[in-house]
C-alpha cells in the first residue's frame, strides 16, 4: 500500500448543520468550551488546559463540545467575525454548538457546518474537505 493510500479517509456521518468546508484540520484531544476557551475577535484557543492554536478558518475535530450554554453565541459570534472554524468535526452530537452554528446561519446568513462521524485517523494539519454525500449525509474527506 502507497503513503497515499494509507492516509485515504472518506466517512459518512450526519449533518447537525449542513455545509461544505474545506481546511486544515485541527486536532483537539480533549473538548473545548467557546465560552472562555476561544476568543471570538481573534480565534485564539485561550483556554489553559489546551495547547493553544487558532480555530479561524480550520476544520475543528474534537470527540465533542464542552459546555456552557453561552458556548453557542460565542461560536454565532465567531462565525460573524469571520474568527470560527470553516467546519466542526465532532464524534458525538452537540446540541450547544449546534445552536450556535444555526443561529449564526438564520442571523447573519453564514452557514458553517457541524458534522457527526468517526473522527479516528484525522490529525492536525491534514487537509480536509466536508461536503454533501448521498441522501443528505455528510462526506468528509481528506483532500
Amino acid at each position: 500500500m502507497s503513503e497515499q493510500d494509507s492516509r485515504a479517509l472518506n466517512r459518512v456521518g450526519t449533518f447537525q448543520l449542513a455545509g461544505e468546508a474545506q481546511g486544515s484540520a485541527l486536532v483537539l484531544s480533549h473538548a473545548l468550551s467557546f465560552w472562555g476557551g476561544v476568543d471570538a475577535e481573534t480565534g485564539d484557543i485561550i483556554d489553559r488546559s489546551h495547547p493553544g492554536g487558532n480555530v479561524a478558518g480550520k476544520i475543528l475535530v474534537m470527540a465533542s463540545g464542552r459546555g456552557s450554554s453561552s458556548s453557542s453565541s460565542v461560536l454565532a459570534e465567531a462565525i460573524r467575525r469571520g474568527t470560527a472554524p470553516a467546519g466542526i468535526i465532532l464524534e458525538w452530537p452537540d446540541p450547544i454548538l449546534a445552536v450556535g452554528a444555526i443561529v449564526a446561519e438564520f442571523l447573519y446568513e453564514i452557514s458553517m457546518p457541524l458534522v457527526v462521524c468517526d473522527i479516528s485517523g484525522i490529525v492536525s494539519g491534514d487537509r480536509i474537505a466536508i461536503g454533501l454525500g448521498e441522501g443528505d449525509r455528510a462526506m468528509v474527506s481528506r483532500i
